[in-house]
This record gives structure tokens, sequence and C-alpha cells, in this order.
């Protein structure tokens, strides 16, 4: 491994998915009957600044301490506590360093750590708890738990001190709703520069009962909308928000799902199936940028592309008037994206369709 390489953090996000209440208040937002919880980060964000993003953020050792044994006791036993999924990725590359966020040894797996991130960082973002009572019956559909009359003071404290949440949990009787996030993908940033900021995120589905309030915390994050899937893409194509790829494809792939219980049905269909973690490689061509996904003709599994971008001295349309093994995201502006996959997808998981954007450049 070169001596160079930058390490990557763990990080994790939820795609939180809520049946919508009332009728649809246009021809977009009612193409499915759920809606997904889009965060604003601020314009002065060291990472992503004003883009549309998930709930979630970096892991914190506090996330896998053992102390948590005694938060899920006696209920569900170490290390899985009743996970049925992998928790870790199914293909091998790349293997890549990370950041020492975690204890050397702790009975909390990693597959649960990342749960508890991501839950940890939703609550700060957003003020949702998704917390889950000690004894209570496990729901067909789980429901946020009812937020503390001193939830401002409590999200301070944890934003300052991310240990303070297991103390949050000890004082509502509660346990972090690890059961109630499903694995859905697990994306590495890809190489932008040197020195650049890159993270292994664990991308988690949470598909609740009913909509829960949101409190912002106007630090990282300025805004939060309930959109569906189509709504969203209406509102990136119409220059309304940001989308980076990995949240555009993503929202893109959920469009097959129109129903809410569709949704979660799908992913408890393959929860013990895992997911890919996937390390994008970017192609600079003449006119735009080819993000490069596993599965692609193009795409090699080589380290010497984990700290480098390509170029040719052609048009995206020469490219891909060649090609015929399609995975990859094209860049043509910063609100005009497609997509184009020709692969079959791996451990029952689904791909996006094919997507020219709102203006055909192919």
């Amino acid at each position: 491994m070169q001596g160079s390489l930058r390490q990557w953090r763990r990080a994790a996000t939820v795609l939180l998915a809520v049946g919508r209440a009332h009728p649809s208040p246009s021809p977009a937002a009612a193409a499915q009957d759920y809606e997904i919880l889009m965060l604003q980060r601020t314009q002065s964000s060291s990472f992503l600044p004003g883009a549309h993003v998930f709930p979630g953020g970096v892991l914190d050792t506090s996330d896998c301490s053992t102390d948590w044994l005694h938060v899920f006791k006696p209920y569900y036993g170490p290390p899985g506590f009743g996970l049925t999924s992998f928790g870790i990725p199914r293909e091998s590359y790349p293997e890549v360093p990370f950041e020492t966020q975690t204890q050397p040894y702790s009975l909390i797996s990693e597959d649960v750590a990342y749960r508890i991130c991501a839950i940890r960082e939703t609550f700060e973002e957003s003020g949702v708890l998704l917390l889950h009572p000690a004894g209570a019956e496990t729901l067909r559909l789980p429901r946020a738990f009812v937020l503390p009359d001193d939830l401002a003071s409590w999200r301070t404290r944890v934003r300052e001190d991310p240990r303070q949440f297991l103390q949050l949990c000890r004082r509502l009787g509660c346990m972090p709703n690890i059961w109630a996030l499903q694995e859905w993908s697990n994306w590495l940033t890809p190489f932008v520069r040197k020195g650049g900021r890159r993270f292994d995120t664990k991308f988690y589905i949470c598909c609740l009962q009913e909509k829960p309030q949101t409190f912002l915390d106007m630090l990282e994050v300025i805004k939060c909308e309930w959109l569906t899937p189509t709504e969203a893409m209406k509102k990136f194509e119409d220059e309304e928000i940001l989308l980076v790829p990995p949240q555009f494809y993503e929202i893109r792939r959920l469009t097959h799902f129109t129903f809410l219980s569709d949704l979660h049905k799908f992913c408890l269909d393959r929860i013990s199936e895992g997911c890919e973690r996937w390390l994008p490689i970017t192609l600079q061509t003449l006119d735009s940028i080819i993000q490069l996904l596993p599965g692609d003709e193009l795409y090699r599994e080589d380290k010497d592309f984990l700290e480098k971008n390509l170029s040719i001295n052609k048009t995206t349309e020469e490219i891909m008037g060649k090609g015929k093994k399609f995975h990859r995201l094209v860049l043509h502006s910063r609100n005009n994206y497609s997509i184009h996959v020709t692969i079959q997808p791996k451990y029952k998981h689904i791909y996006p369709k094919n997507y020219s954007g709102f203006k055909s450049h192919l």
C-alpha cells in the first residue's frame, strides 16, 4: 500500500422513509406514498456545503463502548444483538486503511456500532430519536421515540460529547433501535485531490409508521425537507436542491418502489445478503465527468486508482458509443446527471434504471 495513502473515516447515514398522512401536493410527490428525510447542509460546512443529504455522520469510539452491553441487556445478547445481516462488505476490493475510531477490543460488533452511530447522528442533526423501549415488542414498522422535554440540552450535550448519547438512552430506559435499520449500500469517497477528506459510509434504510417531528440544529443543518424520491429528483432538476452522486444514485434506486410497504418488504427479504462496498473511479472526458462503479467495463480493481483520476481526450458521447457493459454516473453539470446500467445487481439488490436527466446529452 502506498505510504501517502489517506485513511478513510468510518461513517453511517440513514434513509428515513415515512408514509404520507395527507394527499400528495404535486404530481411529482404522488409517484410514491412515502417521503424521505433530506437535510440541507450549511454553506460554511467543510464537507458537501449546501448539499441535501441524509442524516448521518462519523463513527465515534463511544459507539462501540462495552458500556452499551448494559443498555441492551438482558433483552439481546452480543455480539450481534439479534441482527441477521452480515455487517461486512461482500467485496474485498479495495483493502484500505482506516483511522482508529473504535476500541481495540469490544463486544460491540462493527455492525452494531455503525447503527448506533447512524441513530446518534440522526438525533444530533434532525432531533429524531430512533429508540426502542426496553421490553417492548418489535413493531412491523417502528415509530420514532417521543422526544424528551429537555431535547435541546441533550442534543447539545451529545454533540459536544458523543458518550452522552448512551446516558440519554439510560435515562429514557431505551435502546438504540438498531433492528429498524436495514443495510442498503456502502460507499467509499472517491479520490478528488491529495489530502481530501474520505469516508467509508454505510447507508441504511429505516421505514417508520408515521412522520416524526424534526428539530434543526442550525449548526450543520439549516433546512429539512420530507420529499418523495420523484419529488427530490424534480427539485434537483429544477436546481432547487443539490445532490452529490451517492445521494442521487440512491434516490434513483428508490424510485423503483411506489409503496412504503414494498420498500420495507424488499429490505427484509434481502436482510441476510449484506451489501457491496463501492469505490467510484473518476474519468474526466472533454465535456463531463464519469464516475465508474464496480462491474463497468472501464472499472479497474487496482490500488493505483485509490488516489488517481483518469482522463481521456474524447467526449462522453464517444466513450458511451463504444461501450456495452455499463455501471456509471455521468455528471454533465452541477444539476444534471445521468445513470447508465446494463449489468445485473448482486445479492438480491436492485440498481437504478437508465436515466438521462432533464436534457438529452447522448
